[in-house]
């Protein structure tokens, strides 16, 4: 799914794209955006430099198929770029009565239902599309966009591309109404079998200015190429039948033990979907893919859509990564014999209670103080800015990543007031409390560990036995071998009970226990009636 090709592609093109500058935008760059004429800069300037690439670096012209543009001389841009702006309409806002005189003109924040769809420019020339495909919605800075909006692609030329933009910028395309930009293009690289597509979103907030985000998808949405990729299909297929088979033992073993099953972490976590999902996912896309690839790339001056197959391929690779991460937790389940293991387990499972009321203890604090500094240096400090960089600013005052500079300049007062208390009672007290409980637990365990006898099975001695058995059998007459044989076996015999029962006799006994009461309770039942 992932590989370090993906990431030297990403950092390629972010640097191209993002802090690249040119003499005709006065050192413009992306991230420096911060006005409307900066933007207009970046689009003449930058964005035309990095999409088009016709000539080689020594100015000598690219012996390269017509209208088509490599940059970096390695990846081929496909289609053209599409620009597309998202509008809100004008008395959207409430204008207090004493402003009213002087404010004739009301833009809100970005709102679906604030949306401006009415035609504008010369002749009302520009027109609102509809995008009815199932392209996701875009999480910003500070409003969701839709998926529609005002949309013109550039031409194949550098030359035609800038005048098209120079037309755009003189004809105010971008207007006080506006509240997002989004440039989309896609690029194929052959040389390592990817597609990097890049969407660069230029917000623009009611409070003015800009804010610039960008997203950098590299995937392999043509999976089978290689003679490599075909072994990964076999074992993609492999691993489709073990989670059939998988599926079919835990239907058995749900159907045996009924709600028993449930009682336990280890099943809960076997039962997860995720699997199933990846798998029918997998298909889906590969399905998919091959459709609509043919249908993309049939018209080079048209926009091809790949960013929803790369917004979805990225999903899957997430889903994959916590796959992979529930499966590397399951070791736990396979190697519970071991002593060390099986204190670990035990100190969690009796500290669980405690560390729940813990915890509730522990939030009503930290998200006290979550509102407390959201409130006073909300609007002055970034880290403070959200209720959410509030939480994760706590955290990292937890483990001592944090500037305290800018909350004391914020509030010379309840800066370092918020500061200390927070620090005394989350670090010193809090902490060390959470710590006590998960200690004096884990004395507990090993107390009761101490009673139990020490039979577990080394395996050293396991591997020594069995490679001295052979020359050792050989030693002994027919008779005495089957006596020697029989003993062997029995000592292998306690080992193996040593290293896998021991550390679960407790939980058989109070099982045993349990069956024991329910059949002396039936015979009662059944004594009385006779």
């Amino acid at each position: 799914m992932v590989s370090t090709d993906m990431y030297y592609l990403n950092k390629v093109m972010s640097h191209l794209f993002l802090d690249t500058s040119s003499p005709e935008a006065d050192g413009v760059t992306f991230r420096s955006i911060g006005s409307i004429a900066d933007f207009w800069k970046f689009a003449e300037g930058p964005l035309l430099d990095g999409l088009y690439w016709d000539k080689w670096y020594n100015n000598m012209t690219l012996t390269i198929q017509k209208n088509s543009s490599r940059i970096y001389y390695e990846n081929l841009l496909l289609g053209v770029a599409q620009i597309r702006q998202l509008k809100v309409r004008n008395g959207t806002c409430s204008i207090y009565p004493y402003f009213q005189t002087l404010l004739k003109e009301c833009y809100c924040e970005y709102r679906y239902q604030a949306e401006d769809r009415s035609a504008f420019g010369l002749k009302n020339g520009w027109n609102y599309v509809s995008v009815s495909s199932l392209s996701p919605w875009y999480w910003g800075y500070v409003g969701l966009y839709s998926n529609g909006g005002f949309i013109f692609t550039l031409p194949k030329s550098k030359q035609e591309s800038m005048e098209k933009l120079v037309f755009l910028r003189q004809n105010s395309w971008l207007t006080r109404g506006t509240r997002v930009v989004f440039i989309d293009f896609s690029m194929y690289n052959a040389n390592i079998n990817l597609f990097c597509i890049i969407r660069l979103v230029a917000e623009f907030p009611a409070t003015g200015g800009v804010l610039t985000s960008s997203y950098i998808y590299s995937v392999k949405l043509l999976r089978y190429v290689t003679y490599y990729d075909y072994f990964l299909a076999s074992c993609e297929i492999t691993f489709c039948l073990f989670v059939i088979t998988f599926i079919i033992q835990q239907a058995i073993k749900i159907a045996k033990l009924k709600t028993e099953y449930f009682r336990s972490v280890w099943n809960w976590l076997d039962i997860l979907l995720i699997s199933i999902i990846a798998i029918a996912f997998n298909i889906y896309r590969t399905v998919e893919v091959s459709l609509l690839m043919e249908e993309l790339l049939s018209n080079s001056s048209v926009y091809p859509d790949f960013y929803f197959l790369a917004s979805w391929q990225v999903h899957y690779n997430n889903m994959i990564a916590v796959n992979v991460f529930f499966a590397w937790i399951k070791i736990f389940k396979y190697i519970s014999f071991n002593k060390t293991m099986t204190q670990l387990s035990s100190t969690l499972s009796r500290c669980a209670k405690d560390i729940i009321g813990f915890a509730i203890m522990f939030f009503i604090i930290f998200f006290a103080y979550a509102q407390l500094g959201y409130l006073v240096f909300g609007s002055q400090v970034d880290e403070f800015s959200t209720f959410q960089n509030c939480i994760f600013t706590q955290f990292r005052i937890v483990l001592g990543d944090f500037d305290f500079a800018p909350i004391e300049e914020a509030n010379s007062i309840l800066g370092p007031i918020y500061f200390i208390t927070f620090v005394f009672c989350v670090f010193f007290v809090l902490l060390n409390m959470f710590l006590a409980i998960i200690n004096d637990t884990y004395s507990e365990v090993k107390a009761d560990f101490a009673v139990i006898p020490s039979q577990e099975f080394a395996v050293s001695d396991f591997i020594r036995q069995v490679s001295t058995y052979p020359w050792e059998l050989s030693q002994f007459k027919q008779a005495d071998r089957k006596v020697y044989k029989r003993s062997l076996r029995g000592a292998l015999a306690q080992g193996f009970v040593a290293v896998f029962l021991c550390p679960r006799l407790f939980r058989y006994t109070a099982e045993l226990e349990k069956e024991l009461e329910d059949v002396n309770r039936k015979l009662s039942k059944f004594m009385k009636k006779k």
